[in-house]
């Protein structure tokens, strides 16, 4: 039998589920804990902090809904048996979680094969919890109130935007001249931000962000709180984007056309 998503019934899941990953961050965030190179080219760090917190969530998953799919950064896939589709990061920005900058998230998305329905993007040590539902409503819930927030800037020019990606230096040949060329028209660049920055995008502050190389986990919880609040969020080719990839978020559909009539050919 297929399964239906609920959004009320299931965002308040998603949140039950962020709750659950919360002590378990904070005990390992700023506490001198370790990372392991995952065995990859580079430096692609995992701490108990990650392994904790999908752990977590995937046993609440399993014991709630058995049936629905699991997708997560550290564990293998858990095909769906009902349609139904969780797609995790339980510590996205482990290189800012090691370095004690809070701007790491644990990211939760419920979707179909169609993509993401709706999501909760978590900042535990902040107390920020962005909750969304695809192209419906995004909210900022924070000390026990929740309020709706807009991503829909007045910045419609490239010139007037303030864009940001996690590390301009992933970029290279075609893919580094394209963004180069947006951030260079740009008025603010800001760095670093992993998920956080599609937070910020989505409260109104960021205006562009722009990526390459994510995976399914990295941009599947950011598309319901992006789009949700009104904002844009695809591939550079205007496409859908849950797959991973390269990604551009706007906070508004005439910057994000302007974004792409520079990325769309790379």
């Amino acid at each position: 039998m297929r399964g239906v998503i609920t959004p009320e019934l299931d965002l308040r899941f998603a949140a039950q589920l962020a709750d659950a990953a919360r002590p378990i961050a904070l005990k390992h965030f700023r506490s001198g804990v370790a990372a392991d190179a995952k065995p990859a080219a580079g430096f692609d760090p995992v701490t108990e902090a990650d392994r904790g917190v999908e752990a977590a969530i995937r046993a609440l998953i399993h014991d709630s809904h058995p049936e629905d799919g699991v997708l997560g950064e550290e564990q293998a896939e858990r095909e769906s048996r009902n349609g139904r589709l969780w797609t995790l990061d339980p510590i996205d920005g482990t290189r800012a979680f090691i370095a004690g900058l809070p701007t790491w998230m644990v990211l939760i998305a419920l979707g179909e094969a169609s993509g993401p329905v709706l999501s909760v993007v978590d900042q535990p040590f902040t107390g920020e919890r962005f909750l969304g539902v695809h192209d419906t409503a995004a909210w900022l819930e924070r000390d026990g109130e929740r309020r709706l927030i807009n991503s829909n800037p007045a910045t419609t020019r490239l010139e007037d935007a303030i864009v940001s990606t996690t590390d301009p230096n992933l970029f290279s040949g075609a893919e580094a001249e394209a963004f180069n060329r947006i951030a260079g028209m740009a008025k603010v660049r800001r760095y670093g931000l992993d998920a956080y920055g599609y937070a910020a995008l989505a409260l109104g502050g960021i205006d562009l962000v722009i990526e390459s190389g994510l995976k399914p986990w990295d941009v599947a919880a950011l598309i319901p709180v992006v789009s949700g609040a009104g904002g844009v969020i695809t591939d550079w080719r205007g496409q859908p984007c849950h797959g991973g990839g390269r990604v551009v978020a706007a906070g508004n559909r005439t910057l994000h056309a302007a974004a792409l009539s520079i990325l769309a050919g790379v």
